[in-house]
């Protein structure tokens, strides 16, 4: 019976830590208006990295650290990439980007998703959303997003790693402005 009792409270135990998680990252997200960060991305073997500040909901300006002075922009319903030589307008919400974006849609996916722990410091979640899945990474002491891994809108493995994060800076409105193409 004892024995019984010791399963019983280790499980809830379990349980209890499990949620608790959850619920910080949850409240941390609810928290966060915006996110300045450093990334690091690799598509299919190729590196590149950049900065960028993120504004919920679903706008986002990227500064690529390249030769062809890459950006990528969205003011909330299309994505711009563009370099020295290129110019692509993609709509928003044909990317897996337009969820990650979605602070209030990684909310909902988290409460229904069960939290795998890596290396004892990494929650991942696993969302899966009509054809597309991703990955979304927060760091297990500070509960702040660090990374998420997807498939493009050409099919190919995307893996963003974030570092030098800080939360709610006031971000200047014209930075989610589309760039004109040249």
């Amino acid at each position: 019976m004892k024995r019984f009792f010791l399963i019983l409270f280790f499980f809830f135990s379990i349980s209890n830590v499990s949620a608790s998680i959850k619920d910080k990252i949850i409240q941390n997200l609810k928290n966060t208006k915006s996110l300045t960060f450093n990334f690091e991305q690799e598509i299919n073997g190729k590196k590149e990295a950049g900065n960028c500040a993120l504004k919920y909901p679903k706008k986002i300006y990227c500064k690529y650290n390249s030769e062809n002075q890459k950006i990528l922009v969205s003011n909330g319903k299309s994505l711009v990439i563009k370099t020295l030589n290129s110019y692509y307008l993609y709509s928003l919400e044909k990317t897996p980007l337009s969820l990650i974006l979605n602070k209030n849609y990684i909310i909902d996916k988290i409460k229904e998703s069960d939290e795998k722990i890596i290396d004892n410091k990494f929650i991942n979640f696993k969302i899966f959303d009509n054809e597309n899945e991703i990955n979304i990474f927060f760091d297990k002491n500070s509960s702040n997003l660090i990374g998420w891994q997807t498939l493009d809108i050409y099919q190919n493995l995307s893996i963003t790693y974030l570092s030098s994060i800080n939360k709610n800076e006031d971000l200047n409105k014209n930075l989610f402005e589309l760039p004109t193409q040249n």
